[in-house]
């Protein structure tokens, strides 16, 4: 049976985002050298209320650090580009539709009694 081997953090760096936290963790392979893992850490609860954190977590090695910080950097741009660095929320994007919806005043007002008086005409 293999042991498992006690994981040393040579480094390490958190981001508080919300009722998020995203942790920067530097570990050591087997062979001395560093990769990075990135782990999401998002608080929830149980049905009985009592809190849990879901977690996801991405492993990162060496050579993949070049190019995953390129495309980072240009989904990330493309973003800003589109959409801005302002946040948009659920509840202005509802404000948005309800502002667009026309007003009584974009329509002409008929009375049906006229309509139907002349009719009888």
């Amino acid at each position: 049976m293999s042991e498992k081997r006690e994981i040393e953090e040579i480094f390490s760096k958190s981001l508080r985002a919300g009722r998020r936290t995203y942790f920067f963790d530097v570990r050591s392979t087997r062979a001395g050298d560093y990769y990075m893992t990135i782990t999401e850490s998002k608080r929830d609860f149980n049905e009985d209320g009592t809190p849990y954190y879901k977690k996801h977590k991405i492993y990162l090695y060496k050579e993949d650090f070049i190019n995953f910080k390129d495309n980072l950097e240009e989904v990330t741009n493309y973003i800003f580009e589109q959409k801005g660095e302002d946040i948009i929320t659920s509840d202005e994007k509802k404000s948005e539709k309800t502002s667009e919806q026309p007003s009584s005043s974009d329509f002409t007002e008929v009375n049906l009694e006229e309509i139907d008086n002349t009719e009888d005409s």
